[in-house]
């Protein structure tokens, strides 16, 4: 008999980000092993059933942090569902997350954690500067994942440097290093670059900078804003294409451009990825940054901020590029090489490729999991 995994998560379908997408690859891979529950906030449109996957839905709330509305804390929910599973995996510490551990430790279940980011620095940082409890909510989200996590069984990190920041800060949970990956099989180069443009309706003859994730305050798209406005006045045939949702003001500011693309998040976001050329990662903060991998499984040159384990797996000038945070005209610069350069553009864009095939493919992230599961089941 299938052991009962319970999936507890403060992001999920059919709001787009880095959780959701990878929660959306790893869910019909455990599916074959486990008789999997996900409790998901009730975030709006549509959602894809999952076979053989039961969803409980918590309302949400109406607090809005950044981007982000969180769903509203009922426990009752919470901990029914914690009872009846024989293991728990939680990917967040907010209002369903954090309850989950709680009652998982309460009633003595195996309980894993995937950190899919430093959420003291990712609150900090979605968070909008004027906002006077910024430090606070800090202070108050550190000692609460310290707390939180010295609770659980295990901590799957996704990099050596994560699991040094979380000792750093006197979290002992026994730790496992799992890579993320991108489906290689699914997240391909373009058979033809222009007929990928046209597919979307950009002109062929535009090259496409491109970036998919949460228009967030952490993903400083003001820079890359800048860094573009700055590049149009030498290059008439380019197109920036922002594929997510999120802040309005930022959106607002995007869309108000000539030749700035923006598109809500889809469901396959492959023929997007196809379509670009370039693709910029100007984030604050990150872990391993899912879709980074993905656009450089589609063979595309990266340009990115050294963040997180970013700054592992991209060799500068072999497989990306790097600029520095918050720094626009360098990051035009860097653009500039590349869009000067169709050569280089796409030997870095297809050494990219090699990268992710040979270390951070998802099949081994999927192993990598099903171990760490494993390993919980049979320490407890």
């Amino acid at each position: 008999m299938k052991k009962k995994l319970l999936i507890a998560t403060d992001s999920f379908l059919p709001r787009w980000d880095g959780i959701a997408r990878f929660l959306n690859e790893i869910l019909p891979k455990l599916s074959a092993d486990y008789d999997i529950t996900v409790i998901a906030p009730r975030f709006n449109g549509q959602l894809a059933e999952f076979k053989d996957i039961s969803i409980i839905r918590i309302p949400l709330s109406r607090i809005r942090v950044g981007d982000y509305t969180p769903a509203k804390f009922c426990i009752r929910k919470v901990i029914k569902a914690v009872k009846q599973a024989d293991i728990v995996w939680t990917q967040t510490i907010g209002p369903i997350g954090a309850p989950a551990i709680l009652a998982a430790r309460f009633f003595r279940k195996p309980l894993a954690v995937y950190i899919h980011s430093i959420e003291w620095e990712l609150f900090s940082k979605s968070i909008s500067r004027k906002n006077p409890f910024r430090n606070s909510i800090s202070l108050f989200t550190k000692a609460a994942a310290r707390c939180l996590y010295n609770k659980c069984s295990l901590l799957i990190v996704p990099s050596v440097e994560v699991a040094e920041i979380l000792n750093w800060h006197n979290i002992r949970t026994k730790k496992r290093v799992v890579h993320l990956g991108a489906d290689t099989s699914k997240f391909r180069p373009a058979d033809n670059k222009k007929a990928a443009k046209k597919k979307i309706g950009i002109n062929p003859e535009h090259v496409v900078i491109g970036f998919s994730g949460r228009i967030g305050r952490e993903k400083d798209l003001v820079t890359l804003y800048r860094a573009f406005l700055r590049l149009r006045k030498s290059y008439d045939k380019l197109v920036l294409l922002i594929i997510g949702k999120g802040v309005k003001e930022l959106r607002i500011m995007l869309e108000s451009k000539k030749d700035i693309i923006v598109i809500e998040s889809v469901d396959n976001i492959v023929p997007y990825l196809q379509a670009m050329d370039i693709y910029v990662m100007p984030s604050l903060t990150e872990t391993s940054s899912l879709s980074t991998m993905e656009a450089m499984s589609c063979s595309i040159a990266v340009v990115s901020t050294p963040v997180g384990y970013i700054k592992d797996y991209i060799k500068n000038s072999y497989n990306g590029l790097f600029f520095n945070k918050q720094n626009p005209y360098e990051l035009s610069k860097k653009l500039a090489v590349l869009l000067d350069d169709e050569k280089l553009r796409v030997k870095i864009g297809e050494n990219a490729r090699k990268t992710i095939i040979e270390f951070y493919n998802w099949n081994k992230t999927t192993e990598g999991i099903e171990e760490a599961l494993r390993e919980v089941i049979s320490s407890d």
